[in-house]
């Protein structure tokens, strides 16, 4: 007996690979995602002289809250007991996911292209890669140097083929969506154990829409509110019901399938689809140097992406990282 336990030890428990046809499903999940949030810049980039940002972000949750309730409210009440007991938790992921991330990214495009937007956006990934380097995670010379090309390639964009001394507003404004996404993105590897990721959407889109509020209100006082036409209401309703509802649904569940590394590579699409996207609907042209610079980053953030996949994968399997 002891000799069949010796050769035959406890097994880890390890969580096992998604099987073909899921992990199949789970990159069409993640492109879906992708492309619909790269119309969300497009949207943006769509009302940003019509709808005041603060009120753009308010609108987007609230038709969001009202495609998602018959969905998910029954669950979310079960789980009210959970929620409350992470509270501190459920309140931070829609402050820097619902609340900062998305207003940030309608104030950006105030004053800068969506496909600045979307190339912008593509380099978040750095940022979470610190936030797993701050974490302990080692992070790789080919990561490292993937991060370094992708950050190489943002800046040349932004500061029209140099090295930039000054940003312009919207590019800075980018640039702290980016963060706000990439600490939310840090903050899901967190999510409390039973707390079903519908009910965390839910439950996040309510918090986050409360705490818009009251600056809604004020920015109202200020600048009054918009003539609701199809040229307002048709992008308000593509975040909310589109950008918000089913693709943050489709991402949750392409991550349950795939796990967040690959579906992060599949993320990293998102420029090629806003500059399509933009130079279709918006008529904004791709000159050579934007195309070069969006080969940088894409080319960066895949190196990078690729090498963590592969790391990911083998954690997945059980293998030694």
């Amino acid at each position: 007996m002891s000799l069949i336990t010796a050769r035959h030890p406890t097994p880890v428990r390890t969580r096992k690979p998604a099987p073909a046809r899921g992990a199949g499903f789970g990159v069409l999940l993640a492109l879906l995602a992708t492309v619909v949030w790269s119309g969300s810049f497009v949207a943006a980039r769509a009302l940003h002289d019509t709808v005041p940002p603060v009120q753009a972000a308010f609108w987007r949750w609230i038709v969001a809250i009202l495609v998602v309730t018959p969905f998910a409210a029954r669950a979310t009440w079960r789980q009210r007991h959970l929620i409350r007991r992470h509270l501190g938790f459920v309140v931070l992921a829609s402050l820097l996911g619902i609340t900062v991330y998305n207003t940030l990214v309608n104030q950006a495009g105030l004053t800068t292209s969506a496909g600045n937007m979307g190339m912008i956006m593509a380099a978040s990934p750095v940022v979470m890669a610190l936030y797993e380097r701050f974490g302990g995670a080692r992070l790789g010379a080919r990561r490292v140097t993937g991060m370094a090309i992708a950050c190489v390639g943002v800046l040349l964009l932004v500061g029209k083929g140099a090295l930039p001394s000054r940003l312009g507003a919207g590019d800075l404004w980018m640039f702290a969506a980016a963060l706000g996404f990439a600490s939310y993105s840090a903050l899901l590897k967190r999510r409390p154990e039973g707390l079903g990721g519908v009910v965390f959407l839910y439950a996040t889109f309510l918090f986050g829409a409360l705490m818009l509020l009251p600056v809604y209100v004020a920015d109202l006082a200020v600048h009054g509110g918009f003539e609701p036409t199809v040229g307002t209401v048709g992008p308000l309703v593509y975040v909310g019901v589109l950008s918000s509802a089913v693709a943050f649904l489709a991402w949750n569940k392409a991550v349950s399938l795939i796990g967040a590394a690959r579906a992060g590579v599949i993320y990293h699409l998102q420029p090629v689809c806003v500059a399509l996207l933009s130079y279709a609907l918006l008529g904004e042209r791709l000159d050579a140097l934007g195309a070069a610079c969006m080969a940088l980053i894409l080319g960066g953030v895949a190196l990078s992406s690729a090498t963590g996949a592969r790391g990911a994968a083998r954690v997945r399997i059980g293998c030694a990282p």
